[in-house]
């Protein structure tokens, strides 16, 4: 049986809800089909929000030929399919769900059909493609933000689905709830009115049978329309700005959400990313807590993650180690890349062994001729700890034999 949300899927981008950032009048996919031009691009945004149905709205709308495929699920030997198809008939559209999961061998053989152009990928991604998907991709392919929907839009879409399901009878006040409870999250509405739907004996749909079936809202947006990314964002910040009731007040959306996995990545970040050398020993305090949470699980993981919240939000806080190898990685990127000096190459016989020296430490030359008065780190005197390391970091500049 087709799920309702499959049925309802629009055939035409004037049929999609929202997104009207991108389709829009004027806006760019709704330019580039019109002049039926299309390039290889990423979709990415939260699940539900019309990442797929945008996919195939284009491909529909063009009438080109396509194949779909899933990054997790489909074998290097699919991929070899899709190409020879697209050998036979002078290009192909290649739909690609969970791109950001596409794994090495994927994407060496998938590079050279994305440069001349036999292969166009339309990629779909719930998560960053900044950060999660290869820059060789994500070099190759245009990048556009799926968003999530408004309660309005929700609502409108819900009440076109009505019209497709016999002798239904619901209320105005369920569909807002439905409409509440999806926050921005279109699959999770329509499948919530297909379940209630098919629930009631005489297809009469109240606000109460709603609730019994389901009153927590979907994983992905909060109760406020926010992007699952901006709570993620804010909670990041308000432990960075020492801000330790907003901290917790994020927190407790995402343990809500039951998000643990996230929860567990984003402080793992925060703990090198803004505390850092202020307090080192929380790298090692935060992994305890994730393990107490890990072993326990909800709802008492929430106990040792509200702790380790507290701690870190009012801890003091330091950027200067990851700043300092950025700064080294954009050298590194911009071929700032000389020669190594050749008294510290292997084997060299000019090397001088810091550990037969006085404190352990003797004046000789790391850094390549062309860097080597480049200076990336800069320590903070916000802890005691730093302050100790820039003493130490002084002394060994100054030292001149």
């Amino acid at each position: 049986m087709r799920p309702l949300a499959d049925i309802l899927r629009p055939q035409k981008l004037e049929d999609v809800v929202g997104q009207k950032h991108l389709i829009g009048k004027g806006q760019v996919l709704y330019n580039l089909v019109k002049h039926g031009k299309i390039f290889s691009m990423v979709l990415y945004g939260p699940c539900g929000t019309g990442k797929t149905t945008l996919a195939y709205a284009i491909i529909e709308e063009l009438n080109l030929n396509f194949e779909f495929l899933n990054a997790v699920i489909n074998s290097k030997k699919d991929l070899d399919l899709v190409i020879e198809k697209a050998k036979a008939n002078d290009g192909i559209i290649l739909i690609m769900d969970e791109i950001h999961r596409l794994n090495k061998d994927k994407q060496d053989l998938l590079l050279p059909y994305l440069e001349n152009g036999l292969i166009t990928l339309i990629g779909l991604t719930t998560a960053n493609p900044y950060h999660s998907i290869n820059p060789a991709i994500r070099s190759r392919c245009q990048l556009f933000e799926v968003k999530s929907l408004g309660k309005d839009d929700i609502l409108k879409a819900l009440r076109k689905a009505v019209k497709y399901l016999d002798k239904i009878d619901i209320s105005d006040e369920a569909l807002e709830y439905i409409a509440r409870l999806s926050n921005g999250d279109l699959r999770y509405s329509y499948n919530l009115l297909e379940v209630a739907y098919y629930a009631s004996l005489d297809f009469k749909i109240s606000l109460d049978d709603i609730k019994k079936i389901n009153n927590k809202p979907s994983l992905y947006i909060d109760k406020n329309d926010e992007g699952y990314y901006d709570v993620i964002s804010a909670f990041q910040k308000s432990i960075r700005g020492s801000d330790v009731n907003a901290a917790l007040h994020y927190l407790a959306r995402l343990i809500v959400a039951e998000d643990l996995d996230i929860i567990f990545r984003r402080l793992s970040v925060i703990a090198y990313e803004d505390i850092g050398l202020a307090n080192p020993a929380i790298g090692p305090r935060l992994d305890a807590a994730i393990r107490a949470a890990e072993r326990v699980g909800l709802p008492e993981a929430r106990i040792p993650l509200g702790e380790i919240v507290i701690e870190m939000a009012l801890s003091p806080k330091s950027n200067s180690a990851h700043v300092a190898l950025d700064m080294a990685i954009n050298d590194v990127r911009m071929g700032n890349a000389p020669k190594v000096p050749s008294h510290i190459k292997t084997n060299s016989k000019d090397y001088k062994y810091p550990h037969n020296y006085k404190n352990g430490y003797v004046k000789q030359q790391y850094l390549p001729d062309d860097l080597k008065n480049r200076r990336y780190y800069n320590p903070k005197t916000t802890s005691k700890y730093e302050t100790n390391l820039k003493n130490i970091y002084d002394k060994i500049n100054s030292i001149t034999n």
